[in-house]
């Protein structure tokens, strides 16, 4: 991996996409036992959006040539705020000399609920190139 790429997310509730501040983001990548290491952790704006994050990715040459490695790189992001569901997303693809912009829609709590873990974390399949 000799590139960079940047992720950034965009944290939202409703259908009107209000910005949803002071949630907290964290940007992780799964070794190879399957354990998280933990790229980065941020808090959203005003606007519901995070600072960049950097994150190494294969070179741009991988995606020239077929059969080589995938062109991108992968992480998992986990977003909560108080009164919303944790939300977790995996396998955010991450290209080369690239910004990401990921959006995050929180959902908000039953009233007089404390936490809520997901059923179900959302899965971004891979990019068909």
């Amino acid at each position: 991996m000799d590139a960079f790429g940047t992720i950034l997310t965009r944290v939202y509730t409703s259908r009107a996409q209000i910005p949803v501040s002071g949630a907290t983001v964290a940007f992780t990548q799964r070794g190879a036992e399957g354990r998280h290491k933990l790229l980065a952790v941020r808090v959203t704006d005003g606007n519901g959006r995070t600072a960049p994050v950097q994150v190494s990715t294969p070179d741009d040459a991988a995606s020239e040539s077929p059969g080589t490695v995938e062109p991108f790189a992968v992480c998992d992001i986990w977003a909560e705020s108080p009164g919303y569901e944790l939300l977790v997303v995996e396998n955010v693809q991450i290209f080369p000399n690239t910004e990401t912009i990921q959006d995050l829609e929180l959902i908000p709590l039953p009233e007089q609920t404390d936490a809520l873990l997901p059923e179900h974390p959302v899965n971004i399949p891979p990019q068909s190139l």
